[in-house]
């Protein structure tokens, strides 16, 4: 939906992933070997997948100032089941927290989580307002206010619906 650049830095999976449902046509790309490979999952993994994606959608809401679009279980409480490493660079001794062995998604995004909260993006990664949207997006806008994934889409159908509730 967006024509916006893609997440800095590792939330640009968690993008990838809250993005893979499309809410106005009903389209789960986790539905398809194509989507699912995209993110490394396998058909098992996609219960799960769906969880965290509508856990992720909760908070990016949050961060926008909007409730929770359904009940969904805590990000926390599924990100704490993640196994992290922390990871340090011989050659100049950064370190970072990555996911532990194989990398399970949820360690991937718990990792991506982590690094957008240490480099300060993770508050400006929000869901689009609009409710038959909710498009994962992060908000370049210089004051952090950004409301929607699209200004061309979202916002115009938005600021229509306004226009028009005017004119009745």
């Amino acid at each position: 939906m967006s024509e916006r650049s893609p997440a800095p830095g590792g939330l640009e999976l968690v993008e990838n992933l809250v993005n893979t449902l499309d809410l106005e046509t009903g389209a789960d790309a986790l539905d398809t070997e194509e989507g699912r490979a995209r993110l490394g999952l396998t058909e098992e993994d996609v219960p799960a997948a769906r969880e965290l994606r509508e856990s992720l959608r909760a908070a990016l809401l949050a961060h926008a100032g909007h409730p929770p679009h359904r009940p969904v279980p805590p990000l926390g409480e599924l990100l704490a089941a993640a196994p992290l490493v922390v990871t340090v660079d011989p050659a100049d001794g950064s370190a970072a927290l990555a996911p532990a062995g194989e990398g399970s998604l949820t360690a991937r995004v718990a990792a991506a989580v982590a690094q957008a909260l240490v480099a300060g993006t993770w508050s400006r990664f929000k869901a689009c307002e609009a409710a038959d949207c909710h498009w994962a997006y992060y908000d370049r806008s210089p004051a952090g206010r950004g409301r929607w994934c699209s200004m061309q889409v979202c916002g115009a159908r938005a600021k229509m619906r306004r226009y028009r509730a005017k004119e009745s």
